[in-house]
């Protein structure tokens, strides 16, 4: 289960950011997880209401947005978003498309005090 390193990063980057601030509180950290980047949505959640306590996102709430698989078609121009892997094109069908994003997973945002 790697989603327990991802949230010790996660806090760190919370504690870091919060001292940046001059906040001795976080209360809601909003990230983004795209649908590729491997990170099982509930094991993240458990993990980081286990690891939160006795840091500064003690009381913090998670908000967890999907990303969805953005593409880009190189035969046809076409962009587009799919909930599930699949790299073929909507529009024309083709296989040479360009992932645009969906693999990752970002810090959106720290609300704090």
């Amino acid at each position: 289960m790697h989603e327990y390193s991802v949230v010790q990063a996660l806090l760190n980057q919370c504690e870091e950011v919060a001292a940046q601030n001059d906040a001795t509180k976080v209360v809601k950290v909003i990230i983004k997880i795209g649908v590729m980047a491997g990170i099982e949505i509930h094991l993240l959640q458990v993990a980081f209401d286990t690891f939160k306590e006795g840091t500064l996102c003690d009381e913090a709430e998670l908000i967890i947005n999907p990303q969805k698989l953005k593409l880009e078609c190189k035969e046809c121009g076409n962009i587009f978003e799919v909930d599930e892997v699949r790299y073929f094109c909507m529009k024309c069908e083709s296989l040479r498309v360009k992932v645009l994003d969906g693999e990752d997973m970002y810090l959106m945002s720290l609300e704090m005090k």
